[in-house]
């Protein structure tokens, strides 16, 4: 299950460390991970303003899913000095989608995300 993740990831990664724009970062997070792996139905992207939590990348505006997913991963994003500056959310409509190296390496996409929010 893991390959596809890992495949995004490259892609991801990819766009962080040529130091694109960050909403350009965002947008490629969320549109490679649901075009590259199956079994995501739908991927946000929340960073915190003052106490609000504002969506600033989703694979749908329109329909993040809710209560259609049997799977929800949620991943802190963090800037260098350890602060939680976001949220990224990943959604699936399968029971037991994610495995342990999804998760690993969605956590190396939000801290990587986290270090390029505080970069810029």
């Amino acid at each position: 299950m893991s390959i596809p993740t890992d495949v995004a990831s490259l892609q991801i990664m990819a766009h962080v460390y040529k130091r694109e724009s960050l909403q350009s970062i965002f947008d490629k997070t969320v549109e490679s991970l649901v075009e590259q792996v199956l079994y995501i139905d739908w991927v946000g992207i929340y960073m915190y303003e003052n106490l609000d939590h504002k969506l600033v990348a989703a694979s749908s505006f329109e329909d993040d899913i809710k209560w259609e997913c049997n799977g929800e991963l949620k991943f802190p994003i963090t800037n260098s000095m350890e602060e939680e500056i976001g949220m990224m959310v990943v959604r699936s409509r399968q029971p037991i989608a994610f495995d342990v190296t999804d998760v690993s390496t969605l956590e190396t996409i939000a801290s990587a995300i986290g270090q390029q929010s505080f970069a810029n």
